[in-house]
């Protein structure tokens, strides 16, 4: 993407109402006032689900048209990426969809204890080198996190084509004793994963899926 595409879609997210930009600082100084009231943004107390690494946001926008009852958030850093996203919502007239962009890092600054019912992964970085552990978003640090924003029932998917972040993950999560909802190692030959893991693909499962990869589904709970 050239970088005069990359301006023209930072400029228009800045007109989207459904994408939301704070400022990093800000976020770390308690500055930020989205903890806590996204039910005022979305102007209804339903659900919030998050798609963490949303990218383009194809899972966002595809659980939020499957869910009319959810309101759905797309996180990431990249706003370029999930430009489209939410020129699809605002397209759609998707009103329980936003975007925001942030570092994954700062979660528990932008959302309270208990605001959101569930999160999903798609298809991250499994950080495989030792050194870049701290960023990989099933590690401890980030399942803390993630226990904290969640509610009681809420529960943690991940979807990846990484043998090694499927399996990292499961072990990572008996070493913890924390729950294992559900387990698959190849959504699309064995049965019995949810609906929205086989009908919702973003681009890059796409590709995946073209060069034979096994598409993983984990599905468990952090508290």
């Amino acid at each position: 993407m050239g970088s005069k595409n990359k301006l023209k879609r930072f400029r228009e997210n800045d007109t989207f109402e459904n994408v939301l930009q704070p400022d990093r600082d800000d976020v770390q100084k308690g500055l930020c006032d989205l903890k806590g009231k996204w039910s005022e943004f979305f102007k209804n107390d339903n659900p919030i689900v998050l798609e963490l690494g949303c990218g383009k946001g194809e899972y966002t926008i595809g659980l939020a048209r499957q869910d009319k009852n959810k309101n759905f958030i797309g996180v990431d850093l990249k706003g370029a990426r999930f430009w489209r996203g939410a020129k699809t919502a605002k397209e759609e007239g998707l009103a329980n969809v936003a975007f925001l962009r942030t570092q994954i890092e700062l979660i528990d600054l932008l959302f309270a204890e208990n605001e959101v019912s569930e999160i999903w992964i798609t298809f991250p970085d499994p950080q495989i080198k030792y050194k870049r552990t701290k960023h990989r978003l099933t590690n401890k640090l980030f399942l803390d996190k993630y226990n904290y924003i969640l509610d009681e029932k809420g529960v943690v998917n991940l979807k990846t084509d990484s043998e090694f972040m499927h399996g990292y993950t499961l072990g990572l999560l008996h070493g913890l004793g924390l729950e294992v909802i559900y387990a698959n190692h190849d959504v699309y030959k064995n049965e019995g994963s949810p609906k929205e893991v086989l009908t919702i693909q973003t681009f890059y499962e796409n590709q995946y899926l073209e060069k034979g990869k096994p598409i993983t589904f984990t599905q468990f709970k952090v508290n």
